[in-house]
């Protein structure tokens, strides 16, 4: 294997690992997202007597 032929073999994974960095940070962002979605969601179901009875009148 000669030089130019490594360089660029080890280019390329450089920047293979580069993307695969850059797609998982992305993936982190998201899921901290959908998380704080999911607090907020939580938050509001606290009162769980909310909902829970019916007044009807005829």
């Amino acid at each position: 294997m000669d030089i130019a032929s490594l360089s660029t073999a080890l280019s390329m994974t450089q920047t293979s690992n580069d993307f695969g960095v850059v797609m998982l940070s992305k993936q982190l962002d998201s899921m901290e997202t959908m998380g704080d979605s999911m607090v907020k969601l939580m938050e509001r179901s606290v009162t769980p007597h909310l909902g829970g009875n019916i007044d009807i009148s005829i």
